[in-house]
């Protein structure tokens, strides 16, 4: 089975009392984690040719918050719809079980004892100042922690967060994860329908 873990960064001018329009953005970079090779990579807009034979190759994606962003951003692209690679979207796994959203921040710090090495809007501010490779290496370690809270969560059957002053657990259904990249085969071409 062939997973593809991946996080996008982007740029807007326009950010709307913290919402962000996933129509407004403009795609800097993609990272991803290949389960097929254990690489991580990273590819800028004008490579983005080069990424998509990998993503229509993979039995699943696998993202934070990918769904609702990260997809219909990457499908304004996509000569094709990438919706039609099976996708885990951990945010909403997170959501399902305790109503809320909570940020990778959170569940980093308190499952993995580390937090994010930025946060998005110091990568669009870098990519304003030209640090294209600033911004490469900070979307790849959110691939990374991403990719690790996927591995702990299928290892433990929970992911933590910090309630307060408690680490408490959110109890994740990992029973179907497995089986997901086989119920739906991978794309075969870049125009699949």
């Amino acid at each position: 089975m062939r997973v593809i873990t991946f996080d996008i960064e982007s740029i807007s001018d326009s950010v709307v009392r913290g919402h962000i329009d996933v129509n407004e953005q403009e795609l800097t970079v993609v990272g991803i984690h290949d389960s097929e090779t254990e690489t991580y990579s990273s590819y800028f807009k004008e490579e983005l040719h080069t990424l998509w034979p990998i993503l229509e190759r993979a039995d699943m994606l696998i993202g934070f918050n990918s769904d609702s962003f990260d997809i219909p951003l990457l499908n304004r692209y996509y000569p094709g719809n990438l919706s039609h690679i099976r996708s885990l979207d951990l945010l909403s796994e997170v959501q399902k079980v305790l109503g809320r959203r909570i940020r990778l921040q959170a569940l980093a710090e308190a499952t993995l004892g580390r937090g994010k090495s930025g946060d998005g809007l110091k990568a669009s501010d870098w990519w304003k100042e030209g640090k294209k490779d600033e911004v490469a290496k900070y979307c790849i370690e959110d691939v990374r922690i991403t990719r690790e809270l996927y591995d702990y969560a299928l290892a433990n059957g929970v992911l933590k967060y910090k309630d307060l002053s408690d680490i408490r657990d959110i109890k994740i259904d990992t029973s179907l994860w497995n089986g997901m990249a086989s119920a739906m085969p991978a794309m075969t071409h870049a125009l699949q329908l």
